[in-house]
């Protein structure tokens, strides 16, 4: 017994009643390939009314946002596949970790763009936040397609020896710009010599973390508070340490805190 092929469903539309070209294609959709935008086509020929036509436009958003999400995702699984390699291009010149080398904004952002531009991807910051004693960086990863991601990271100013205010503000600027770039991305930078594989940051000793918080909590002023923060995060900066450079924000903003608070008690007490 011969086996009889069925043809798929077509939605009946008169397509000689579409002006356009597209629409007299949309017109002869098989049903299982159905999108918003063939039923939206449909309905507006068939003069549903407004408030149909307005769920199926919002059905078409979220169906094209889907879309874009899901091309996002196969840019950027390409992209990682692409293995990109940061190499730490900068020598550290003074401090604790002197003589040894860590990536600046440029070695991150010249080892990324190619590969990002080849998949359709690309980055670009924002100032979220900007207060007289904190700023606070935006990256985001966009698609050609349409869809995006991003992060945020926050810190003071830089104001370390000879630094001006805007030279301050232009430092941790920098700093939170590579940060949050190599956040968005999941890469951590190597050293040139490295064995191919990559290394992975190293965090501050528990016991350096300690002292730093020991520094800012013995200090009397909140400007003396500040600058042992400031020579602890950049440690962090130069490890890549993210999460202890939060912890010591957090220290720092306690315990200038404390201080305000043990001023007010003397002034009333007095």
């Amino acid at each position: 017994m011969s086996e009889v092929t069925k043809e798929k469903p077509v939605i009946e539309l008169p397509a000689e009643s579409f002006s356009r070209r597209e629409d007299r294609e949309l017109a002869l959709v098989p049903a299982t390939n159905a999108t918003p935008m063939s039923m939206l086509a449909m309905a507006v020929q068939k003069g549903m009314d407004v408030a149909t036509i307005k769920d199926l436009m919002q059905l078409q958003k979220e169906w094209e946002a889907n879309e874009a999400r899901k091309a996002f995702n196969v840019a950027f699984a390409a992209f990682k596949a692409e293995s990109v390699q940061i190499i730490k291009g900068v020598t550290i010149e003074s401090g604790p970790l002197k003589g040894k080398k860590h990536a600046d904004l440029f070695d991150v952002v010249s080892a990324t763009m190619p590969a990002l531009s080849k998949h359709g991807l690309s980055t670009a910051w924002r100032l979220s936040k900007d207060e007289k004693d904190w700023m606070e960086i935006t990256c985001t990863l966009s698609h050609a397609a349409g869809h995006s991601e991003s992060v945020s990271m926050g810190g003071m100013p830089d104001d370390g020896p000879g630094r001006n205010a805007i030279q301050a503000r232009g430092s941790v600027k920098t700093y939170l710009e590579r940060y949050t770039l190599t956040a968005i991305l999941g890469l951590a930078a190597r050293d040139a010599d490295d064995d191919g594989a990559g290394a992975e940051a190293k965090g501050m000793p528990e016991a350096d973390y300690l002292a730093f918080k020991k520094k800012i909590e013995a200090a009397v002023t909140k400007a003396k508070a500040k600058e042992a923060w400031a020579e602890g995060v950049k440690v962090c900066e130069q490890l890549g340490d993210v999460a202890t450079a939060n912890k010591l924000k957090a220290d720092l903003l306690a315990h200038a805190t404390f201080i305000d608070n043990a001023a007010k008690a003397e002034k009333v007490s007095a």
